[in-house]
């Protein structure tokens, strides 16, 4: 595992990765990681490192692949959420929300930059496939 405080930690991060031989990463959520996205595509395509990220915005940016909420229907959801507090309820009495919907997007044109074939099944089940 390798720590990233700032954008100046990710190069060294890479580093860290390839030198212990990683197989593959996964990008965990936040706001530096999401404001990176390009250059973290990047530098995971010039390691050869088959990456996984939570927001399809990643993959958006050259990411590989991408399984996490549907940003979209979260947002809905949530001005529901508000509006029944506007409305009155207390929110006490209101249920903790969880997202409903996740999606899954691959990026075909960094698989293949990879060398990696991915499987049929994987693509039928995808919500978006960028070729």
């Amino acid at each position: 595992m390798a720590e990233v405080k700032n954008a100046t930690d990710l190069d060294g991060a890479f580093g860290t990765a390839q030198n212990s031989r990683a197989d593959a990463l996964i990008v965990l959520s936040n706001p530096l990681s999401l404001a990176h996205r390009t250059q973290i595509a990047a530098l995971a395509a010039k390691a050869g490192l088959p990456t996984i990220y939570l927001y399809r915005a990643h993959v958006g940016a050259g990411g590989l692949i991408s399984y996490g909420p549907d940003l979209p229907d979260m947002f809905r959801r949530c001005g529901v959420y508000v509006g029944r507090i506007l409305g009155g309820t207390k929110p006490a009495d209101l249920p903790i929300e969880r997202p409903a919907r996740f999606e899954l997007v691959i990026n075909l044109k960094t698989a293949k930059a990879l060398g990696l074939a991915i499987p049929d099944q994987l693509l039928a089940l995808a919500d978006e496939v960028i070729e």
